[in-house]
């Protein structure tokens, strides 16, 4: 069968193809779009989509999940492959989120449900047309170095190469993307480069530690609250999905979220709807979901610890993030980078590490990641007395043991394995200067001290102070 494009409004530049097998729906899409100054082309089937697809020129593809000879995933498959420029959204049925996630894992841009609502609908195609050609992407991307120090991931080793060429694609679709990295390893910084060079990074971009948030209070944070609706509530507050409409929200160590917050997320997901805390009705949102944790998520939903569908939900794809001991040859690009940006901060000289003391950051396992070696560095550059850093400036001898854990990753199942009753008068100290800086914040402060939330509570147990 021949394609046979509507012509009925030439003047219109054809930005957009629909296929649907429905007449109406094509009509309707088509209707609303010109009401947004779109003009569109139509096709009824598989066949007659890759005809007009072969022809070039369309900005965004909307397809049915349904068609008479195949269905909209093996479009998106099709155009991944001829056309993988084109954003491509799929409509689906009301309540097949699990063949939306299946069309977003093979390279959908995001999705729509039926009956469609002309605002997500509007949300998707503005969203759809912000995006660049993937040969105008920032060279962050590209993995320069200079760009790299713009705030993009700094190395060149093969897993870091890896990590940039799927961030370039993820930032161009709509997919939840789950961060999954030891503490220290950059999380934040791959969801910030996610954003930067999506089509929302004129949004928002709203991170939310989701572990130092009390649980009393997290309902309210997320989805905000009205007036009267609690003690204190003396004015209507948007919450933290409000703040972060347009954009990206950021949910930083998921895992620590309890099990009655992830159903009431899971449904703001499934939504893209909130309510506010006393609100009698939802409120719609649209942001893009980006999460992380040091966790192994997939672990914690065997043990009942996690929700299995919210799981699946945030886990549509999962980006690793290899700790620092697997790519030791990028310490010292890393470093430079590092040492850089503390002289600019902090008007001083710009130092360089020694033969020496590079030669010792290689062999330190670094349990704390890039976030170590940030405090290592820092602290070095305080009390290094010229321009260049020896090996005995970095400190690294006066570590215990216990910090250095070298022959294990820091993971909660070897949390216990050293003895707190061992750890120094100083570095017990150490700890606890760090609980007092962050005012007990027990994430802040593992963070800051390289180690993870359940190292550190196993330490206070054992010391009597959790």
């Amino acid at each position: 069968m021949t394609a046979t494009p509507d012509r009925r409004n030439r003047a219109v530049t054809k930005d957009i193809l629909i296929v649907d097998d429905e007449a109406d729906i094509r009509e309707l899409l088509e209707l609303s779009l010109l009401r947004m100054g779109l003009g569109a082309d139509s096709a009824g089937s598989l066949i007659e989509a890759r005809e007009f697809i072969e022809r070039g020129g369309y900005r965004l593809c909307l397809t049915d999940m349904r068609l008479p000879d195949g269905d909209g995933l093996e479009l998106v498959e099709y155009i991944q492959r001829h056309r993988p420029g084109l954003p491509v959204a799929v409509i689906t049925a009301f309540g097949s989120i699990e063949t939306a996630i299946r069309a977003l894992k093979l390279g959908a841009f995001d999705f729509v449900t039926k009956p469609i609502e002309l605002a997500a609908l509007r949300g998707l195609v503005r969203h759809a047309l912000e995006l660049q050609p993937s040969s105008a992407a920032p060279s962050g991307v590209a993995g320069s170095a200079s760009a790299s120090g713009r705030g993009g991931l700094i190395g060149s080793a093969p897993a870091m190469v890896q990590l940039r060429g799927q961030i370039e694609k993820l930032a161009r679709n709509q997919a939840p993307v789950f961060i999954h990295g030891e503490s220290g390893t950059g999380k934040e910084v791959i969801a910030r480069l996610i954003h930067r060079l999506g089509m929302r990074a004129a949004g928002p971009f709203v991170p939310v530690n989701c572990g130092a948030i009390p649980h009393e209070l997290m309902e309210s944070e997320l989805f905000g609250y009205r007036r009267g609706s609690f003690s204190g509530a003396a004015a209507d507050k948007d919450g933290l999905f409000q703040a972060a409409n347009g954009g990206t929200l950021f949910l930083d160590e998921v895992a620590d979220l309890p099990l009655s917050m992830q159903v009431a997320l899971l449904r703001a997901i499934q939504e893209r709807a909130v309510r506010p805390v006393g609100a009698q009705t939802e409120e719609a949102v649209d942001v893009r979901i980006l999460s992380a944790s040091h966790h192994d998520l997939g672990k914690l939903v065997a043990e009942n610890r996690f929700r299995q569908d919210l799981y699946f939900r945030i886990n549509v794809i999962t980006l690793r993030v290899p700790p620092l001991r697997e790519r030791l040859g990028d310490i010292p690009e890393l470093a430079t980078h590092v040492l850089a940006r503390l002289a600019e901060r902090d008007g001083g000289p710009l130092r360089a590490l020694s033969p020496e003391a590079l030669s010792v950051l290689r062999q330190h396992s670094f349990p704390g990641n890039v976030r170590e070696l940030e405090n290592l560095l820092e602290r070095a550059c305080a009390l290094c007395e010229s321009d260049i850093i020896g090996a005995g400036d970095l400190g690294l001898e006066n570590l215990s043991d216990s910090m250095r854990l070298a022959s294990a990753p820091p993971d909660e199942e070897n949390d216990s394995a050293e003895d707190p009753g061992e750890i120094s008068g100083d570095e017990r100290a150490r700890m606890l200067q760090a609980l007092d800086e962050t005012h007990w914040n027990r994430s802040a402060a593992a963070r800051k001290l390289g180690m993870t939330l359940r190292q550190l509570r196993y330490r206070l147990q054992k010391w009597g102070m959790d």
